[in-house]
């Protein structure tokens, strides 16, 4: 029995054949409908109730983002993952979509050249079932706070032997941040909360596909105080700065003060690795790093904060019911080498506290 069900939206006949396909290959999902805009998605939300949609985002009539906003306006909740084309416009959009409620991302698939195609049906699929999982753990939180009535998140400050609180007896020179699923919309909250001088480089991966990060470096920088940059190789590193890993390449910290962008293969089946940055900057910050782990499906980043904590330094990671998917943030602490568990508001506040404890 196929239990996902799914609506395809997009003004291409041919994409949404090929969306489709992907989709209704598979045991366990199917294509319940399709539309040719999101004016014709509305209409069909009336009388259908999927579990997962897909949707374009230049689209005549009504465009993604415009959709994702009525979706929202009708207090609608059904994940949606945007299906984008890797132009300027496409990319720009896509990033207006992810902080408008958009789950995730997919690159469109850019023509019948099979190893593309095979490549974002894998990703799709992926990303169609995290979203169905994400759905049900959404009703399942949502009720327990209903019952509960829970109207506070706190900090907490993770008891482990010989240790009792965080309290900054050195100074911190970088910080270092992971992220995947959900991680542009806290990125976000994180980034524009931080003042102009935070006083050290801030360095992030977000598992993002290739072309997407530059938009979203961009994005962050209009927005926040700090300067945000995409990342380039051998590029010199400087304070006040936050550096985004570019989709595709693996980022480093060198002992060379720069930035070293690589493809060598990938970890957890992602390039950008987390782990591959936070071993870097622990091997060249030792005891002088703060590292923060964001919402996020697997356990990249949980490697790399275990080095950083064995090499003195303070790890920070996003609680559970702030989290989009707690997947990363989960398996982080489950190391037993977490410091602070933060709802993603307090992240910003966390850091910047940190930073000015006992500034160098």
């Amino acid at each position: 029995m196929k239990n996902i069900k799914v609506i395809v939206v997009d003004d291409s006949a041919l994409m949404r054949k090929i969306i489709s396909d992907m989709i209704n290959s598979t045991d366990d999902m199917e294509v319940i409908d399709s539309c040719r805009n999101g004016q014709d998605l509305m209409t069909k939300l009336s009388v259908l109730s999927p579990h997962v949609i897909t949707l374009d985002v230049e689209m005549p009539i009504m465009d993604g983002l415009t959709t994702l906003r009525e979706i929202k306006r009708r207090n609608i909740d059904i994940p949606t993952i945007i299906l984008s084309s890797l132009s300027q416009s496409g990319t720009e959009l896509s990033i207006d979509c992810l902080e408008a409620g958009a789950f995730d991302i997919v690159p469109k698939p850019s023509g019948t050249i099979s190893l593309d195609i095979d490549k974002v049906k894998v990703e799709l699929l992926s990303k169609i079932k995290v979203a169905y999982g994400r759905k049900n753990q959404n009703s399942k939180i949502n009720k327990l706070e209903d019952r509960t009535k829970v109207e506070e998140r706190p900090i907490v400050e993770v008891k482990r032997k010989g240790y009792q609180k965080v309290d900054v007896k050195g100074y911190i020179d970088a910080v270092v941040i992971g992220a995947s699923t959900g991680g542009p919309k806290a990125l976000y909250t994180v980034v524009t909360a931080l003042p102009e001088n935070v006083g050290v480089p801030i360095f992030i991966v977000q598992h993002m596909p290739i072309g997407f990060t530059k938009a979203f470096a961009d994005r962050l920088n209009a927005n926040s105080d700090i300067k945000v940059v995409e990342a380039q190789d051998k590029e010199l590193i400087n304070k006040d700065t936050v550096y985004i890993a570019p989709a595709g390449l693996h980022m480093e910290v060198g002992s060379d003060n720069r930035i070293h962008l690589n493809s060598e293969p990938t970890m957890w089946g992602v390039r950008p690795a987390v782990d591959k940055l936070f071993i870097s900057a622990s091997k060249v910050y030792e005891n002088h790093l703060l590292s923060v782990v964001l919402t996020g499906m697997g356990k990249d980043g949980a490697g790399g904060t275990v080095q950083v904590k064995d090499n003195g330094g303070i790890t920070i990671s996003q609680d559970e019911s702030t989290s989009t998917i707690y997947g990363m943030p989960k398996a982080t602490f489950e190391t037993g080498k977490v410091d602070l568990v933060c709802p993603i508001d307090e992240v910003p506040v966390q850091i910047v506290r940190i930073l000015t404890s006992n500034r160098r």
